[in-house]
């Protein structure tokens, strides 16, 4: 049993390799779509056209032969052309039945270009297939397999009638241009799969592996990250970046499925990146939220250099303190600096959701404390 769950895990780490690998700078798209599948939630990749965002769907449900269905909507696109005309034949004998073959009813992956030109017709059924995974026409409620839908659109949508939809996917990623450094790569890659050279992609999960895994993910230990995971939505929240209450319950799966992917079944700081396609509404506030997501994720390692500095300078400063057999002046440097400095690594020690950074701070804590005790000792020679 023990192995069959390696196996598992080390598969959807496969997947996210797998699905990135014919494409030149989209590690980040393929972690996010791998994000939705595992937790089982929806995604809209928001960029413009030619970033390969359709065959990045395609290729994620092949790589789990998932029944897939792809459809570009205009403003015209009618609800027969998505989930199947109706049955003339039953239509006469009084029954309302949809022909859904090879219809998104029938999908596990869908994937939807411009999904924000859907009218209010497509946009009803829409809400309930992805929020529900039901279909609700006419006199009949369809139970559909739908497992993820991954649209895709050039803007994020403005109309106030859209909002409700937007609000369907957890996952929210925009999509960029390949930068300059990396064109070269992307022409030899191209060349490649114009020329046929990438195949279809060979499964590497199935589908009862994806449910497997999404079982799976409720048993990852959350509580390392909660209380990191609070104070980023009141630095959210302050500033200006709103996530709404269902979001940030709905995040906990996406942090869950951030450690899946790593091959571990407890949450660490570092699965906290993934918010960054949560919270932000825009770009605007996707800059935003990332930057702030740097700067208090990056903490930790900020923190480590700054306690090893710390450890260094105080061990130094025990090295001198041990050649003094006068009053030397300096030492009241030594004892005002140290004081200090055991003010900022006792609230690095105490603050910390790191269990890592907060032994080292106790460490450094000592270190520190010696120090002091040994300047306060020369004072009485």
């Amino acid at each position: 049993m023990e192995q069959g769950f390696t196996q598992l895990l080390h598969k959807a780490h496969k997947f996210v390799e797998e699905l990135a690998r014919p494409f030149v700078g989209r590690e980040e798209e393929a972690k996010v779509i791998a994000l939705a599948i595992i937790s089982g939630e929806h995604v809209v990749l928001i960029g413009e056209p030619g970033t390969a965002k359709s065959a990045l769907a395609r290729r994620a449900a092949e790589l789990i032969n998932a029944k897939f269905f792809k459809y570009l909507l205009t403003k015209f696109t009618e609800p027969d052309e998505l989930f199947g005309p109706l049955d003339i034949n039953a239509l006469k004998q009084g029954k309302y039945v949809r022909i859904t073959r090879n219809k998104l009813p029938e999908a596990e992956i869908a994937f939807i270009d411009e999904i924000f030109n859907a009218n209010s017709a497509i946009l009803n059924m829409f809400l309930t297939i992805m929020n529900e995974r039901i279909v609700y026409d006419g006199y009949n409620e369809i139970k559909v397999p739908l497992w993820t839908m991954i649209a895709a659109s050039n803007n994020v949508p403005d109309e106030p009638e859209l909002q409700a939809l937007y609000d369907r996917f957890l996952y929210r990623h925009f999509v960029k241009p390949i930068s300059e450094d990396k064109w070269a790569e992307l022409l030899e890659a191209s060349w490649k799969i114009e020329s046929g050279l990438y195949e279809h992609a060979e499964p590497i999960l199935s589908m009862n592996d994806v449910r497997m895994l999404n079982k799976i993910l409720y048993e990852v230990n959350l509580e390392p990250i909660k209380e990191k995971l609070l104070k980023l939505y009141a630095i959210f929240e302050d500033q200006g970046i709103h996530i709404t209450d269902r979001r940030k319950g709905k995040a906990l799966k996406a942090i869950a499925a951030s450690a899946l992917l790593d091959r571990r079944m407890s949450a660490r700081e570092e699965d906290l990146f993934v918010l960054k396609h949560i919270a932000p509404h825009d770009m605007e506030e996707m800059e935003q939220a990332n930057a702030i997501l740097l700067d208090e994720i990056k903490a930790t390692e900020k923190h480590l250099r700054e306690l090893a500095e710390i450890e260094a300078n105080a061990r130094e400063a025990k090295n001198y303190i041990m050649k003094v057999t006068d009053f030397d002046p300096r030492l009241v440097d030594y004892l005002r600096s140290f004081e200090a400095v055991r003010e900022r690594v006792r609230r690095i020690a105490e603050e910390t959701s790191d269990e890592v950074v907060r032994q080292r701070g106790l460490d450094v804590l000592s270190e520190v404390n010696e120090v002091i005790d040994m300047v306060k000792r020369k004072f009485m020679i």
